[in-house]
């Protein structure tokens, strides 16, 4: 067997023992329940900027960039923009990888592929420090609310033009708004790539950790996702990603759409 398939089955065979060990999985959710109360997810950036997340679900983001190879991702919830710097850096690598095998010099001043991102509010100081990043000329950004059917509209119309498209859901976590979300944004994944719902896992934590938050157990991402996949037969959730990752966010949250 070519030893490049042989270590592919070994990993494979790794994260059939993660998916089978309830035990482990169980003890993660422990994990993240207990570091919950710290903001643990706040303690990190890329180049420069905060980006909240679990570092574990970047490292996931960054093999499905490459996997999928996106020409467009579109991001809702902004806060400080790390996200949207961390997403412009992989898609210029992207960039690069392309213009390596083609032999022709990259233009940083003319990218090919781009992130949109999309928030209610973007707070002039993280607008600005973005703005002023070396990777902003990847970086189109949309203030309004991501459900509003002008902002829907904007973001299609902007979608229109790219062939490979990933979405990712990260801004208000209520039930009702993610499933907005879903039925708006979803339909412009392309096939074989993904929807990335983030913070999934309010729904196994206790109801005290989101005590002060208009979303909780029951009312979530991730009772949103399985809301959305009873009518939608196009998405399937990969969960051997968060199985693999233990330690995410993201439970039942990377819908892969088929085909």
């Amino acid at each position: 067997m070519d030893p490049h398939e042989t270590f592919r089955t070994e990993v494979e065979k790794n994260i059939d023992g993660l998916v089978a060990d309830t035990d482990l999985q169980a003890l993660s959710r422990t994990w993240v329940r207990e570091i919950a109360p710290h903001n643990w997810a706040y303690n990190f950036s890329w180049l420069g900027r905060p980006a909240i997340q679990f570092p574990n679900d970047a490292w996931a983001l960054q093999e499905l960039v490459w996997k999928v190879r996106p020409d467009l991702i579109i991001e809702t919830g902004i806060a400080h923009g790390g996200s949207l710097i961390y997403s412009a850096s992989l898609l210029a690598l992207l960039d690069l990888c392309d213009a390596t095998e083609r032999g022709e010099m990259l233009d940083p001043r003319n990218p090919a592929r781009k992130v949109l991102g999309i928030d209610i509010d973007i707070r002039s100081h993280n607008r600005e420090a973005i703005e002023a990043h070396p990777l902003f000329p990847r970086i189109d950004m949309i203030e309004g609310s991501s459900i509003a059917a002008d902002t829907i509209a904007q973001v299609a119309a902007i979608a229109s033009g790219y062939k490979r498209i990933l979405v990712c859901l990260d801004s208000n976590h209520t039930h009702d708004h993610v499933l907005a979300e879903l039925e708006a944004y979803a339909p412009m994944v392309s096939p074989g790539s993904y929807c990335v719902v983030f913070d999934t896992l309010v729904e196994d934590m206790p109801e005290r950790l989101s005590a002060d938050r208009p979303w909780g157990p029951g009312n979530s991402p991730k009772s949103a996702v399985h809301a959305f996949l009873k009518g939608n037969a196009d998405f399937e959730i990969d969960s051997r990603i968060d199985k693999k990752l233990l330690i995410t966010v993201a439970p039942d949250g990377f819908l892969k759409r088929k085909g």
